[in-house]
């Protein structure tokens, strides 16, 4: 079957689904494949719980006209997403980096939602499946899609951006991420700038942090840019503030966010950057910002009984970590601990990367600092600070409950689970 008559069937759908389990009334199923399971053996069960259809790639589960056989339901979904896309005509934000991408996302959502009819990447729905099921949800009423794109390969970022199409870029940053697949930061370099060279082949747009000298070396000469910065580009702004919270002046208006840290502030006037470029007021994109209240573990600050925490554990790498860590350290508050959580996917050098924060940690004054995670813990273990194997390990030490009046910092990686410290403090 043809991609244009697939999505002509897609059209009689109420919608798409990839789980069985969650079928809706006349969805169309698609029998994805994954290490452990294979998805045209539940076709038919998608079908007896309501979908309309069921796409299957293995001919003996095609067993009736309900049930349409193509080569690679993985690839037919891609490619129905991308028809779908450009037949809309859609602007198309197309975002990614090693840091900070889904905090902008959702700060970029909320500045052009107040102008714009928008969609964008929820939760974190940004690989080869989510990037497709996002673009799937965009309507003809649909003025802006912005889609998070994540990747831990060379090669990825150039997929989804072939899928999404944009018309626009934007790269938060180039760290020290998911070097267990880029190999190093030239790698990772190479992998994220993927969007750029995609917008680059489409006369597309860029917007450009102008402070990041990285970004500036992937730009090169490209002339179709948009750019921030706090002494040069197109929008330029001054940090009042981040102890915690965030409070930036871009012309004479004062921007108060929710957010905590340096980290952020770039994700901010990112923002504000695209807001502008699309002919929104600033006191709109005051509001937008000001609106957007962080969850799911990433940049949030919650009051438990005496004391205040800022959490940043979804998420952790070498670049994120030393950015948090630099913040707190200038925190101009007493009685502060610090509660970081191994850093995962680092490849080869991961113990090095472990035992430089824990060696840049030894030179923080008046702070009292937990690791936590087996890497951690293999490292040279200092006199001065607390070890725990585990989230677990470290509640059942009863250290926590004897936490008052404090202000903690918490950053770690999502498989530590460190947001179970905050049930911990009383």
């Amino acid at each position: 079957m043809s991609i244009e008559d697939l999505y002509n069937l897609y059209l009689k759908c109420s919608g798409i689904s990839t789980d069985s389990r969650l079928i809706r009334k006349d969805e169309l199923f698609f029998s994805l494949k994954g290490p452990n399971f294979n998805g045209n053996k539940y076709a038919q069960k998608a079908v007896e719980s309501g979908a309309k259809y069921a796409v299957v790639d293995e001919k003996e589960f095609a067993i009736d006209k309900r049930y349409i056989l193509v080569k690679n339901c993985l690839e037919s979904l891609q490619e129905i997403s991308n028809y779908h896309r450009n037949k809309l005509k859609v602007k198309v934000i197309g975002i990614t980096g090693s840091n900070g991408k889904t905090t902008s996302k959702e700060l970029i959502n909320s500045v052009l939602k107040t102008n714009f009819k928008t969609i964008y990447t929820h939760g974190n729905l940004n690989n080869h499946i989510g990037v497709p099921l996002t673009l799937l949800k965009i309507r003809s009423e649909t003025e802006i899609a912005i889609i998070e794109m994540g990747a831990n390969h060379i090669g990825e970022i150039a997929l989804l951006s072939r899928i999404c199409n944009p018309d626009f870029g934007y790269i938060t940053n180039f760290g020290k991420a998911h070097l267990e697949g880029f190999g190093d930061e030239e790698g990772v370099m190479k992998g994220k700038k993927e969007l750029y060279d995609q917008i680059k082949r489409k006369k597309g747009f860029i917007f450009q942090n102008s402070d990041d000298e990285k970004q500036i070396k992937c730009v090169g000469d490209y002339q179709n840019v948009f750019s921030f910065g706090k002494s040069k580009g197109d929008i330029k702004y001054l940090v009042k503030s981040v102890n915690p919270e965030i409070k930036i002046k871009v012309n004479e208006t004062l921007i108060h966010s929710t957010l905590f840290g340096n980290h952020n502030v770039e994700n901010i006037m990112a923002a504000v950057a695209i807001g502008k470029y699309f002919k929104i007021n600033l006191e709109k994109i005051k509001t937008g910002i000001e609106a957007y209240i962080p969850s799911n573990n990433r940049s949030q600050i919650i009051s438990k009984g005496s004391n205040k925490i800022m959490l940043d554990a979804y998420n952790a790498n070498p670049s994120s970590m030393y950015a948090a860590i630099k913040f707190f350290e200038e925190f101009s508050e007493k009685n502060k601990i610090l509660i970081l959580g191994d850093m995962f996917e680092l490849g080869k050098d991961s113990n090095t990367y472990h035992q430089e924060i824990a060696e840049y940690c030894r030179n923080i004054k008046n702070t009292k600092i937990f690791l936590v995670g087996e890497l951690f813990c293999n490292t040279t273990r200092f006199k001065e600070f607390n070890y725990s194997l585990n989230i677990e390990n470290l509640i059942s030490k009863g250290e926590l409950s004897k936490i008052k009046n404090s202000y903690l910092f918490i950053k770690g990686s999502r498989g530590i689970k460190l947001e179970k410290v905050i049930d911990n403090l009383t």
